[in-house]
């Protein structure tokens, strides 16, 4: 996404709360402001928005991913493939092609398969995930649900099934894997009562308090290049959000409010390089994401529903529609390098670009620190923790 007028130089909305002082710059934890090319924009909330509710005390970061949810009360979840469903003739890329988007939603500019779309005051890239979900399955088939849902679903060849539902917009409003022996895993999941927030594309970020934090920066952004063992990302990755979640939110909602993503703690991949306007990464570079992968392999062997975020960010050099492109295929480029080389499922895994909007060295010109992504383990805003709990 890239920012428009009405953002502070941090990309923040009003500023995020940091040791209990409020700066238009972020804090880190011992009260010590720093810039948001410092912090990284320890908030990347952003866009012209209504006034926020007041900052609330939530106490102490979440102890673990169920405190997290808290106070979430979801309906009863039925599995997946319950509701019948009609068979319609659909290819992956036809879904994509007659993708619907919300009124006020206009098309800027299109990269190849990429979208550059304007909408609220944001610009932000759209891409196709199916050739990563949908790679080597045994079979692939569509079913019309009520509502204008569609139902996708990808039979792979060792049994698993990965079963995903789209509202009328295309955005995923839930998807499990289904395994052999009858088990589901819910991997994200939207109650009913959100499903018109999902389709109006409507920013949940607005209805929380500003973001305030009361642990170090180091405790909640860790840079790969001050990663002293492997293991320290499973210690940092395994860690729960920053504070406690107020709903289960839509993958692409995540993707699209600064101030939700922010719940999440992150791993800038500082030692990845990009050269100079490729998304390509070499089979040396593929090397430095053992650790992490190890890491996420780990993870899942404790609960296969994780889902791990990718963010891909450029330069300031070029188009900022080009660098969201650019950006995306960034974030992509990661995600099919840990699915190919370490082999972790493509269902666990999401991307999107943010182009040259977060900056980590403030300067318009070719920085290679600048060329990079970012993870983020997402599971606790987007899925059920104790449902897919009883699963173990």
């Amino acid at each position: 996404m890239r920012k428009h007028r009405g953002r502070n130089d941090n990309g923040q909305k009003g500023g995020a709360q940091t040791g209990g002082a409020q700066t238009g710059g972020a804090q880190t934890g011992n009260g010590q402001a720093g810039n948001g090319q410092n912090a990284n924009q320890a908030g990347q909330q952003g866009g012209e928005q209504a006034q926020q509710p007041a900052p609330v005390d939530q106490g102490p970061p979440p102890s673990d991913d169920k405190s997290a949810q808290q106070a979430i009360k979801p309906e009863r979840i039925v599995p997946v493939d319950q509701e019948k469903g009609k068979r319609i003739e659909l290819t992956p890329e036809q879904v994509v092609r007659e993708r619907r988007r919300p009124q006020g939603a206009d098309v800027v500019k299109q990269f190849g398969d990429r979208v550059i779309l304007q909408f609220n005051n944001q610009t932000f890239v759209e891409s196709n995930e199916a050739p990563r979900i949908t790679r080597g399955a045994r079979d692939v088939y569509y079913e019309d649900l009520s509502g204008g849902r569609t139902r996708e679903i990808v039979e792979r060849d060792n049994g698993v099934r990965i079963i995903t539902v789209r509202n009328r917009n295309g955005d995923v409003i839930r998807r499990s894997r289904i395994t052999p022996d009858g088990r589901e895993y819910v991997l994200t999941y939207v109650d009913e009562r959100y499903y018109n927030d999902v389709d109006e594309w409507r920013d949940p970020g607005d209805e929380l308090p500003p973001m305030r934090l009361t642990i170090p920066r180091r405790d909640y952004i860790l840079d790969s290049e001050d990663v002293q063992s492997d293991d320290d990302y499973y210690t940092f990755l395994e860690q729960p959000p920053v504070e406690r979640v107020q709903r289960l939110y839509s993958i692409d909602e995540v993707k699209r409010s600064a101030r939700v993503r922010d719940i999440a703690r992150r791993i800038d991949l500082d030692t990845l390089n990009f050269d100079f306007g490729s998304a390509t990464i070499s089979d040396a570079e593929v090397q430095k994401l053992d650790g992490v992968a190890s890491a996420i392999e780990k993870l899942l062997k404790k609960n296969p529903a994780e889902t791990f975020l990718i963010e891909g960010h450029t330069d300031a050099v070029g188009t900022p529609e080009a660098n969201l492109a650019l950006s995306d295929r960034r974030a992509e480029a990661v995600a099919e390098a840990l699915t190919n080389a370490f082999g972790i499922p493509a269902e666990n895994l999401t991307t999107q670009g943010y182009g040259e909007e977060y900056l980590k060295v403030n300067t318009p010109g070719p920085n290679r620190e600048n060329r990079r992504v970012a993870i983020r383990r997402i599971t606790s805003l987007v899925a059920p923790v104790a449902s897919n709990s009883d699963q173990q």
